[in-house]
This record gives structure tokens, sequence and C-alpha cells, in this order.
């Protein structure tokens, strides 16, 4: 049997239009030169892993396609690219499990990516399509990176990573597991241990201050502000210097927000990475501490600072004379203490302190309270006091303020040379490196100090050049770092045999010698294999960085590469980013509220401050999508069973009903469980709205909808609708939206005719949620070109107000009757209405109207004799 003109066949006319905009480019951004106003609307980086997306992934770009789609129905020129955060861990495992090149997965993942987003209609410039791994892009993350180098803010230094013996690799993190055996590897679960390696190291926290004032200015969610403050952490207070006794000239310096304190400090912590753990230990406690140092150096810096575990600690037999009453007091190492936050060293003031305290009662160390309670008796045997009060056992300090005593003791101590008023951060410097295959190259060799000192003036190299130079040991010998110029980017990654990193920690790129080592022309910056004969005197030997970028690089900076993704002289143009600026609208999950918000701003703002960009920050409005979680209301993952696949979706019910589904479940932000019973109701709306609008026999337009008369009802429905989408949507609230869209579908079908005019708007009103139904009906009503050219409709608030009313009619008080008339009917008209009502006729005959009672609007009242 042959198949009605008008079926509603969601699979065929979804390709179709699909088809028609990547023909046409109906969403590729037109040049600033345009003379529209712009919006530039964005979602956060994927990384194209191997799954492809879950039903969870196309909440946010949802969202963000509807408010593209009807920021260009309203007159804007609108940017919506997408790209890929493409090198990872995840493609580098793959390939060391079989032997294919990760570029290859990425590519195939790549793909299948932007297929399933092609599947779902989103509106998206695909013109700017960017990878991290094409060459084209990462050379300029090189470049950015270079910058930092230049300007100091890029420093080699050894850091604790983690290595697993067995598998002869470094793992990163999430790899580590951490169980009762202690932490294992989370593939093979082979022993791990804490290793240094040499890493390269971003400087961060000379942003700090940048960074925390920064939020201040940003449409964000409060949580996420409050999650960049808290991991920024800045803390103000003074550094203060406990000189080393029987150590003359040696000195632990510490950082205390609560300087008022000082008088109650009875001893010292160290960390276990401290620098002079050896030198302060005496003979005495000498297998003790170095016992504890290899028994606490596994463990992860939140095992260390647990609250909840029992402290351990070991006296290193060192004092240390405590700057504001000459005390000795005896210096511990113990893991609570962590040499990555303030000096490595703390005083210890167990009074005030809880866990000070707890690690004073579990050692029997002195208790010396200093702070007391204006409102309270303070027992300071059982409990910390951490709360405020006058100063008690204080010397001169007795009986003031903490505040006052504080500010006091500073100036007194930087009077004598023992310590100075300090801010501290929380947060550290950026560890940028990874001993991986799969990643960006560092554009950069290393030479000997001598042959650095031989640059010349006026060469190419000093593009990049450290102000100061960049140095660290390199196979026992003393290198610098000499950066590549910018005509050599970009650096590449080789061919390698194997993608294993070495036995000893090193990337793989370690055993490809000859990429690895080379001749540099220290007047150009070129290079040849070191295979080959010295080219000349001023050529001199090197080796390549063997450490790679890690992923957070390329993700960094990829929405100013969208505004201008071909230009091959720099980032983007000056027009481009003058007229682009940053995005309008930013959207993704809350689990990258700090790191990647966190290191995206601080490349901003150092690229702002050379001068590069015209605004301090990337993101001036971030909004987070919540979860979709499984039907049995968990988080969807592989190991539970309850991932949905929007394929699948798609092909039982279409693109449309899964991105109106999708936005129907709830407010944005929330998280909701998916319901596979639930998306049958939006799919039941846009097949009602097919009936409304086209024929089913015969696939033209309705006859119900092709008129140009409608009750005044369904007008007034519409342009609520109108205003009310056009309102939600500036509040991200589509949920809602979709609901008055539903009113409005039971109100037109409900009359028995509506003019074609009011079917076109309320279109124009459903094309960004379920474009590809709408463009169909648009097509089928004898349109030409994309309905998202087709404008936006407008509200009209007056036209909620009802013209007619309905008027109750009553005798005696009992309702008999009820009449819609104008609002504005007299009285005359609405008594000779009520008496020729036969319903109300009945009950007047043969008696005479004792009272006349009309409340002009509401009713008329007929009063007779009983």
């Amino acid at each position: 049997m042959e198949t009605p003109a008008g079926t509603y066949d969601f699979t065929a006319f979804e390709r179709r239009w699909q088809a028609y905009w990547k023909a046409q480019g109906t969403f590729r951004a037109e040049p600033p030169s345009c003379g529209k106003p712009k919006y530039y609307v964005l979602d956060m980086f994927p990384y194209p892993s191997g799954a492809g997306l879950h039903i969870g992934h196309p909440e946010g770009y949802t969202a963000s396609d509807i408010l593209a789609r009807q920021r260009k129905a309203t007159g804007h020129n609108v940017l919506h690219p997408m790209g890929w955060d493409s090198f990872g861990l995840p493609a580098e495992q793959h390939a060391i499990a079989t032997g294919e090149h990760p570029a290859v997965q990425t590519r195939r993942n790549i793909d299948n990516f932007r297929r399933q987003l092609q599947m779902l209609g989103f509106a998206i410039d695909w013109d700017r399509e960017v990878a991290t791994t094409d060459g084209n892009y990462f050379r300029w993350t090189q470049w950015i990176f270079l910058k930092l180098l230049r300007h100091g803010l890029a420093y080699v230094s050894e850091k604790p990573v983690w290595f697993c013996p067995n598998l002869g690799t470094v793992l990163a993190n999430e790899e580590v597991l951490n169980t009762p055996e202690g932490p294992r590897s989370e593939r093979g679960n082979h022993p791990v241990e804490r290793r240094p390696i040499r890493q390269w190291v971003l400087r961060i926290t000379a942003y700090a201050d940048k960074l925390i004032e920064g939020l201040d200015a940003l449409d964000w969610p409060d949580s996420t502000k409050r999650l960049q403050r808290n991991w920024i952490g800045k803390s103000e207070g003074a550094e203060v210097e406990f000189a080393l006794d029987g150590h003359p000239g040696k000195s632990l310096t510490v950082f205390t927000t609560r300087p008022d304190t000082l008088f109650g400090a009875t001893y010292m912590v160290i960390a276990p990475e401290h620098p002079l753990v050896e030198t302060i230990t005496t003979k005495a406690q000498g297998e003790a501490v170095a016992d504890y140092v290899m028994e606490v150096r596994n463990k992860s810096d939140l095992e260390r600072t647990d609250l909840a575990k029992d402290k351990t600690g070991v006296f290193t037999g060192a004092h240390a004379v405590n700057p504001v009453n000459g005390a000795r007091i005896p210096v511990w190492v113990a893991d609570y203490v962590l040499m990555g936050y303030g000096t490595g060293a703390i005083m210890a003031v167990p009074a005030h302190d809880e866990r000070d305290h707890a690690f004073a009662r579990q050692f029997d160390l002195p208790i010396t309270q200093v702070v007391s309670s204006k409102d309270k008796d303070v027992d300071i045997r059982d409990a910390a006091w951490t709360g405020d009060g006058p100063m008690v056992n204080s010397g001169p300090y007795d009986g003031l303020s903490s505040s006052e005593t504080k500010r006091r003791i500073i100036a007194d101590l930087a009077a004598k040379g023992a310590g100075k008023a300090a801010v501290n951060f929380k947060l550290r410097d950026w560890l940028f490196s990874r001993q991986r295959y799969w990643g960006e190259p560092f554009p950069l060799v290393w030479v000997s100090p001598e042959d650095l000192a031989r640059v010349p003036a006026d060469s190419a190299l000093r593009e990049f050049l450290p102000k100061q130079p960049v140095t660290c040991r390199l196979d026992g010998r003393e290198v610098a770092a000499v950066p590549l110029t910018s005509a050599q980017l970009p650096l590449t990654l080789p061919e390698v045999k194997s993608y294993q990193p070495s036995p000893t920690g090193d990337s793989p790129l370690s055993r490809e010698p000859e990429w690895l080592n080379v001749w540099i022309d220290l007047a150009t910056g070129e290079t040849v294999p070191a295979s080959q004969p010295q080219p000349g005197p001023l050529w001199a030997r090197a080796t390549r960085e063997t450490n790679t970028m890690p992923q957070w690089a390329g993700s960094c900076w990829y929405y100013l590469r969208y505004l201008d993704p071909a230009n091959a002289k720099e980032i983007a143009s000056k027009e481009s980013l003058a007229y682009w600026g940053c995005p309008d609208f930013y959207i993704g999950g809350a689990e990258h509220a700090v790191l990647h918000l966190l290191y995206a701003r601080f490349w901003h703002r150092f690229l702002h401050d050379l001068g590069l960009l015209p605004t301090p920050e990337p993101f001036r409005k971030l909004f987070h999508q919540g979860l979709i979680l499984g039907e049995d209301g968990e988080k969807m993952s592989k190991s539970r069973g309850n991932v949905v696949n929007p394929d699948d979706i798609v092909r039982a019910h279409g693109a449309d009903a899964l991105r109106l589904y999708l936005m129907f479940l709830g407010p944005l932000e929330a998280s909701k469980p998916w319901s596979a019973k639930g998306i049958e109701g939006v799919s039941r709306f846009l097949r009602r709205t097919w009936r409304l609008a086209i024929d089913e026999a015969t696939g033209k337009p309705a006859a119900k909808s092709a008129g140009d008369t409608e009750p005044e009802e369904v007008a007034r429905e519409l342009h609520r609708t109108i205003l009310k989408v056009t309102s939600d949507l500036d509040t991200l609230s589509f949920n809602t939206s979709i609901s008055q869209m539903m009113i409005f579908l039971n109100a037109a079908e409900k009359a028995p005719a509506i003019r074609r005019a009011t079917l076109e708007d309320f279109l124009r009103l459903l094309a960004p949620f379920a474009p590809h139904l709408a463009e169909e009906i648009w097509s089928r009503l004898g349109h030409t070109g994309s309905i998202s050219d087709a404008g936006w409709p407008k509200g009209d608030p007056s036209k909620l107000v009802e013209s007619t009313v309905e008027v109750v009619f009553q005798v005696n008080g009992k309702v008999r009757a009820t009449a819609r008339v104008t609002k504005d009917t007299p009285k005359d008209q609405l008594l000779a209405l009520a008496k020729a009502d036969p319903a109300v006729a009945r009950f007047l005959e043969g008696k005479a109207i004792a009272k006349e009672i009309v409340a002009p609007g509401k009713l008329v009242n007929l009063v007779v004799p009983g």
C-alpha cells in the first residue's frame, strides 16, 4: 500500500532538512562587516570518546542551539561553533593496547561525534570546526606557551608523580585507586609509588589576585564563583621566621593567618618533603624519621589531610625558637602538613586549632591558651577554642582584641626582622607536562649554558627567549631552554615504535633519537638531525623536550580560534576579536567549575595583558546544565547499565522529540531522570502539530488552518504564548516555554478554524525547539528558504485583554443562564438580554419584577415574589 503524502515521516524530513542546512550553509556566521549585532553562543569543548554521545550530552547542546536559533530569528549574526578537545589519555591507552596510532582512533571518534550532533539538527557553523590535535590549531597552543615562557610564567621543577614499576609508566591521578592495600593502578591493580620527575610548571599564582578580583563582574552561578575563590584560597596574615636552635643561619619560615596566637605556639610541624628534614633531624631520631618519610611518601594529599584520620608524626630531635618569647619548641615531621601549601612548615597552636589540638593530645604536647572569650569560660583541654576574644598569656598583648594583636605583633616582628605581613594563596602553580606521547610537543630544545651564551643579539631565537634563563639538569648535565621560532611551528609528534612510556617514567619520545637529538642554528633556529655532521660553527648540539603538554592546554583558548579558524598569521584577526569578543553565553557541566575555567581565565588574562585581546575575561555569562540521570535515578555509566544512546531514541521518536523532551524534563539547571515513557508525550505533541497544519491524506496545508478567521480565544492564546516563550528564553526556562506551546495547541485544536498567520507565528516559536518539523511544515505551506530566516513573532500585550465577558443571569439569586457580551454593554441592554433569555423568562411569567440588580460585566439578578 502506498504511504499517504501527509504521513508524519520524521526520519525522512529530518534527514532532508539536515542536508539542506549543510548544502545552503544556513548557519554559517556572517563576517563582521555584515552590520548585524552579534551573538556568540558556546558549548564546552567535548572530548570525542570512543563511546560517542550518551543521552546526557545533548542537553546542554540543545539549550545553546535553541538560543542560537532564536537569536538568528531576531536578526543577530550568530556564531555557534563546535570542535574537539581531541588530545587525551584514552586514545593513548588504546594505542598502547592495540598499537594503532592515537590519531586514527581520534579521527574515527570525531567522525562519530560529528555524525551524532548533525543527526540532532544543531545549528552549528561547521566551517569553523577545530580540533586540538590539528597542527594548524596546536601551533598556536605552542605559540601561547612560548609567550608564557618568554615572560617568566613557565619554569621547570621536579614534582612528585604517580609511577607504576610493573607497568613502567607514569599514571594520572584518575588512574590511581585508593585501596586498603594502598594506592594501586587502575589498569592491572599493581602497586604504585610517588616519584619525583622533571616537569614543566606554569606560574598561575602570579595571576591569583586578578583571578579572584575578576570574578565580581561575571554573570556566573554563585556556587561556581565560590568554588573558584576557595580553590585560589586567598589568605592574609604574616610570614614568621623561627630560628633553628643549633643550626646557625637556618630557620623555618611559616605563614599564619593567626599571628595573634604566636604565644600559644608550643611545637612546629614540617612536611615529610621539606628540604630541611635531613639537615635538622638528630642522629638519635634519624632512623625513625627516615622510616616515617618512606611510609607516607605514597599517600595522596587527600589521605594526608583527612580530618577524621588518626594523627601520625615523628619528633625530629630539633628545636626552633619562638620569636615572640624565645621559647624552645620541638619540631616534628607529620603528613598532615603539605609541602605544596604555604611554606611546608607550620607553627602549631593546639589551644586554638582543631588539627593541632588533636595532634598535641595524640603525642602529649603542651597546650597553652592565648585567646579567651568574653561570653564564657573556655576549657582548652578537651577541645580547641577557635573563636575570638581578649588575649591572655601573651605578654604585652594581654587584654587586646585578636585583630589589634595581629596588627601590632606583625609590626613588632617586622621591626626586628623576624616576620612581615604577607598574603598567601592555596592555589598552586599549574603542573603543565605529561610523560606521554599523545599531547602537544613542547616547542623548544635544551642546549648547554655555553651555547645559550653564543646566541647572537639579532638571532631569530630571541623572539621567545626567556628574559631569565630556564635551566635544569638533563642526563646529569646542566642545560638551558631555547625556544623555537614562530616560523618553526608547529612542532609535530614523530612516529614512534611504541607508545609505552619508558621504565624510568620518561615519555615514548625519549626513545626516538632521530627526532630527539638535533643540531640547532643559533642564528635562525633551524634544526637538523644530530646524525648529520655539524652544519656550521653557529650550530649547537641540542635535545628536544620529551614531555608533552596536558589535555588542558588546547581547551584553554579554543573559543578564540573559532573567531578566525583559518588565520595562518595570528590566533584571530583584530577585526574578528573586536566584533565577536568573547562568548555571550557559555554552557557546560559543573564538573568544569574549577580547573578548565581557571586555566582558561589565566591564559586569557595573560594574552589581554600583552595587548592581544580586547577583554580581560573570556566568559561573561556561564550556565551549568543539570545531569540527565538514568531511569534508576543514578548517574549514567556503563557499569550501571543505565546509559541511553541518542541514536536509539532518534530512530524511534526523531531528533525533534529528543530535543523537546530533554528541555521539557524540568529546569535546565536541575538533575532529572530519563524516562522512556515520558518522551512519548512530546512525540504526540509533535504529531498533533503536524495534523493541525497538514492534511494527512494529501500532504498539503490542512483546511482548518488555512483561512483568515479564528475565535478570539485562539488569538489571545497565541499572543500569550509569544510573550511567554520570548520571556522564558531570556531566563532559560525552556520547560515552561514548551508547556505554554502545548496550551496553545490545545486551544487551536478545539477551535473550528485558525488563521494561516497564527499557524505560521506558532511555527516560528516552535522552530528553535523542533527545527525539522517546523521547516517541513513551513515548506509545505509554500514558503521558500529556511524558517530560521523568517523572523521572530511579536507578542501584543493588549491582545491578552478579553473584549467579551461572560455575564450570569439570575432570578432570585439563582443562576438561570449565561451570555457572552462585550465588556462595555450598558445596563439597559443587559436587562433586555436577561429578560429575553428563554431560560430566564419562564421564571418571570405572570410575576412583577420587584427589583433589578445589574453589575456590568458580571451579572443581572431579577427579584420576583416567591
